[in-house]
Order: C-alpha cells, then structure tokens, then sequence
C-alpha cells in the first residue's frame, strides 16, 4: 500500500479524536477504543502507524538514510544505500510513499548518502551523493553522473620491495606472507591487496598472488562518515560543499561543481560520526566523534582537529541539536556537552544505543533526541527530560526524521530484520512533558513577537549578504587589534609597576587604597597585605605623589614595618583640600622598597570633588 493511499487515513483518524456529532455510535466507539488500546500498550499515543513491513530487506543504517525532493514536485522521496549482504546486493533504493521506483546497483558496501545542491540549474533539484569504499558516487535525476575517487596514498617502501621480489621470484609466498605480517605488527599502514592476502588460506596464497603480484601497487583510503557544508549562502537549496571523514584520519571538503579538494584536514583518530554547520566560505564548524573516543572540533583555517571531549566510552552516535552536542556512548548512556566541552548532563538509559536521530520539527519550533535501544524502544529527549517512549515491533538500526510525501512529521525507521516503520507525528501531539527538576523557566521557550521585516531591514540584510566577507574579516580585524592594544597596555603597566597587585617574585605584595570624607579634610586609609606563603617582607616604604597647590597632606611618606604573610596591614593619613574651586585631581599611593626609586605596585585613587567650608 502507497503512504499516498495512508495519508488521507491520517487525517481521518486525527479527526476522529475531536468530539463530532457521530462519535457516539457504537461502530465508531469500537474503532476509536480498538486503536487507542493498541497505542497505549505500545505507549506510541502521539504517532500514528502509517506503514509496516517486516520483510522489506532494508538492510542500513541512519548514515545511509535521507529525505529529499529530487525530482521538484514538492514530495519528499525517501533515499537508503541498502548494504545488502555485505559482500553483495548492495543498491541505491528511493521510494515514492512506500513503492519502490528505482534502484542502482553499488560497487562496494555504502557509509553515506546525503543530498546536496551542486549547481543554480532550473528547477531546483538536489543530486544523491552516496559515499562506498574510495568512491563518492554523485546521481543526478536518478542517474550516475560523477565519481569522484579519494586521492591516493604513498606506499610504503618496504612493502612495494617485498611485492616486487616475489614479482621476479626471488622469495615464495610463505615468506612474502611471514614479511608482511611481519610489517603489520609493527603498525606499518599495508595496501589493500596485503591485507586481503594476509586473511587467505595457506592453499589460497599462491594463486592469488600470481594473479596480482604482476599489478601496480596502490594504497588506497575509504571513507567512513559524509556530510555537507553550505558554500556561502544559508537557503535551503543552497549550493553545498561535501565533507568526507576516511579512515586514513582526515577530513576532506569537495567543491561541488568541480569535485576538487577545497581543503584537507588530519585527525588524530578515524572519524566515525560528524556534525557539521556554517558556511565554507565564512565561518564553519565541524564536529568529528574517532574511534578513540575522543571529539573534535574543526574550525575554518584548521590543519589538525582539537580535542573538544574526552569520553570514558566509545562514541554510537552524536547529534548537534542547537548550541549542544549529544553523545550516545557504548557504556548505556547519553551525555551532552556544550560547544567548549563542558559537560552539561548525562542520563542513564535502560539498554545500549543502536542509533540517534535529531528530530526537528520547523513547524512546531521542536528540536529533540530520538534515541533507539536494543530493547525496542525508541526515546525521544527534548533536553535532558524524556519526553515519549515509543515501542517498536523489531529492534531499530536506522531513522529519519522529517517530511516524506506530504506529511511534514514522518519519522521513517529500519529494523535488524530488515523491516520498514513509517510512523507519522500527530498534530495534536505535545511535547512539554518535564520531571519537576530545576530547569529554565517557562518564558524561555515561548516564541517572540516578531515584527514584520521593513524595507530597512531587507536592505540590510541583502547588503550583509552581498558583503558577508569582507565585514566578517573587517570584524576579526578590529577584534585582533583590540586584543593587541588590551595585551599591550597590560603588558606596560606590568613593567610599570603601575598594577595594586605585585607580580614579582620576590615582593608578592597586594595595595588598596580609598578615601573617605565630603571635604575639604579627607582620611586617607591604604591596606597593604604580603601574599607569600613564608617569607615577610622588610625595608617598605609608602609615599604619594599628588599636586601640591591642591592637596596637603600630613604624612608624605609611611614607614612600613615587617609584613607578615597572610596578614592585612591599614595605614592612615590625613588629606585637606587647598582650593574651593570645585576641582578634583588624582592621587598616586606608591610602595618602594627603601633606597629604590622604581615602585614595587602603584594605586591611583581618583579624589572626589571638595565640599566648600562653611565658616559659622
């Protein structure tokens, strides 16, 4: 059955749920009765079942699922890279509803498919990027039109005289084997062809050898996570750039009308997952989870990825829902983390995670977690709270979330067993369940009143579009040159000793100085403590320096006894106010050390303006 022939049921069904005038005769009663007790003991109350078919053989994963409108007619068509058997049978697969309109045949076993737009061709279609082995396969109208191959990588030197001796038949495959075995536990990076004849059986060894020992030796990397990167503009049909994680450790971004390398990134690990969001040709920010359990962060400019989070387990799946990172890891938990790393929340879940989806619905403003279990459940996190818990007939390997045919909320889902699950979002659905833990208030997640856009204000927003560049480096310019000019006048007043904290190691001192008083007599009271942990100091001295026609004061210099560590030390003096002007000056407090005229720390007290004495 077609999800064209389902939908219109959708609707039926939401209509049934609102009070009519014959929702009280018995036939309906029994319908409505029936579903809801088969969606309460399946706890799936906010999703209607649209489509379930055990035996469809989909045999993916999420990274090989996507919705896209590729033939322009406005319906979403749903896009799996089938892995088949693993070994063959792999195809490229897109449906209309759930009717299968074409497939494609695939080479080696798919780690990717995304969809991108590659050009500002009429109508607007995407083309089908599929990434398999080495290879990204580029479709365009359901037909091949690229392959673009990974560059190759330097063969090891050793490994090539090993091939080339038993090419000339200087040494036999036992010791061609025992060699390059040899080289592998020595962690040197083999070709293909070594790794496929160090897994043969000894009675394998020879024929496969003299089959390829004659070849070109080459060692070539596969891709093992995909993803896209707007090119300069934000829209949706947008041209896009491919970013492509291999399991050589790097990152490479493809630019979409030539197919060349823009840039080529290295990581510290193989990336397995990857988030990415921005523009190439401004700011972008890509997050990379490796095998090693760490996640890192590339910016634009970037040549090495930075350690952002390290996990204490390896990393099933990561989604950026806003300004978070959520982590699902091996050890039945599912962590977030800000952008900087710093950890926010960690929920312990009831079984290990299979895969992770971000679900977000533009319609309703929701951005949430879909978290699938090996128990067949699939969570749904808005934040840190669990929102719903939907049961499923099989355990769930793959999901995508978002518009298929006409429904803005479906939520498409593989099985272990190779079934398809096509559920569909009720728009009565509510999502605002939460435990009564502290959290952010209710105001925070109401929708602002938003005016509407005045001619200024596309004005401006064409103006930045046009020039987005170059006010983005103008503004990294200005902030580059006011951190200098911050570093700079920090750096001067160090030498200067013009700071109330002393950076020396000898004198650690620490000065504060206020006044009191409305005029013309003021007190003067500076606080001086010694900030070591063992050694007091000896030999200070305070003295001031001010303007003399508009100041007196009656004690220019204090002598200052031993300070002992840890200990604070107030010093009193008198200030009087020689004019009636109505003036102010500043006042400088400085502590020497006796017989040196540079200061060890300086405070500069700002004088408040004198009253005027009355004279009774």
């Amino acid at each position: 059955m077609a999800l064209d022939e389902i939908l219109p049921l959708s609707s039926t069904l939401d209509n049934e749920d609102q009070d009519t005038d014959c929702s009280r005769h018995p036939r309906c009663l029994l319908r409505r009765n029936t579903r809801e007790n088969r969606d309460r003991q399946d706890g799936n109350t906010k999703w209607l079942s649209a489509h379930y078919d055990p035996v469809a053989s989909l045999y993916t994963f999420t990274q090989c699922i996507t919705l896209a409108d590729i033939s322009g007619d406005g319906e979403n068509r749903l896009i799996i890279a089938d892995l088949g058997t693993g070994t063959y049978d792999m195809k490229l697969k897109v449906y209309k509803g759930t009717t299968l309109i074409t497939e494609n045949t695939i080479i080696d076993l798919p780690t990717g498919v995304v969809t991108f737009y590659m050009d500002t061709n009429e109508p607007r279609t995407p083309a089908v990027a599929v990434a398999s082995g080495p290879f990204i396969y580029v479709y365009k109208n359901l037909r091949p039109y690229f392959k673009f191959t990974l560059p190759t990588l330097e063969v090891n030197a050793l490994e090539k005289d090993v091939w080339d001796q038993a090419r000339e038949e200087r040494i036999d495959v036992t010791i061609l084997r025992e060699m390059l075995d040899g080289m592998r536990n020595e962690g040197v990076p083999l070709t293909t062809r070594s790794l496929r004849f160090l897994n043969l059986e000894v009675q394998d060894l020879e024929p496969f050898a003299n089959v390829h020992k004659y070849a070109a030796l080459k060692r070539q990397t596969v891709i093992t996570c995909l993803g896209t990167l707007k090119k300069s503009m934000t829209e949706e049909d947008a041209i896009s750039c491919l970013v492509l994680g291999t399991e050589s450790r790097s990152i490479y971004v493809l630019d979409p009308e030539a197919f060349t390398v823009l840039a080529t990134m290295e990581m510290p690990s193989v990336p397995v997952f990857m988030s990415v969001s921005g523009l190439y040709d401004v700011e972008f920010r890509i997050i990379v989870a490796c095998r090693n359990g760490g996640i890192y962060t590339l910016k634009r400019g970037s040549k090495v990825g930075r350690i952002c989070i390290e996990l204490n387990s390896q990393a099933v799946g990561l989604v950026k829902a806003g300004k978070n990172i959520v982590i699902g890891c091996m050890d039945e938990t599912l962590q977030c983390y800000s952008l900087k790393g710093k950890k926010l929340w960690t929920v312990q879940l009831p079984a290990s995670v299979t895969t992770m989806e971000l679900m977000d619905y533009k319609s309703k403003g929701l951005k949430a977690v879909m978290v699938a279990l090996s128990n067949c459940e699939v969570l749904i996190y808005k934040d840190k709270y669990l929102v719903n818990t939907m049961k499923t007939e099989d355990i769930v390997t793959g999901m995508q979330f978002g518009k298929f045919g006409r429904e803005d909320g479906a939520l498409i889902m593989t099985t272990r067993g190779g079934g398809l699950i096509v559920k569909i979002l009720k728009r009565t659905a509510n999502f605002e369940e939460k435990d009564m833990a502290a959290g952010p208030p209710a105001a925070q997640s109401v929708k602002l009143n938003i005016p509407k856009k005045t001619k200024l204000f596309v004005d401006q927003t064409m103006r930045e579009r046009e020039n987005s560049v170059a006010m983005h480096r103008a503004f990294q310019h200005d902030l580059y040159r006011l951190r200098l000019t911050t570093a700079r006048s920090y750096v001067k007043a160090l030498e200067t000793s013009n700071t109330p904290v002393s950076t020396s190691v000898e004198e650690p001192l620490k000065l504060n100085a206020h006044v009191q008083g409305i005029g013309p007599s003021f007190k003067l009271t500076v606080n001086l403590q010694n900030t070591s942990l063992s050694v007091p100091s000896l030999n200070l001295l305070i003295t001031f320096q001010y303007d003399e026609k508009l100041y007196s004061l009656a004690k220019p210099q204090i002598p200052v006894p031993m300070l002992v560590p840890g200990l604070n030390y107030a010093f009193d003096t008198f200030l009087e106010c020689l004019s009636d002007k109505g003036i102010s000056d500043t006042l400088k407090v400085f502590v020497l050390r006796q017989g040196k005229s540079v200061p060890i720390i300086t405070a500069v007290i700002s004088m408040p303006v004198s009253e005027t004495m009355v004279v009774v």
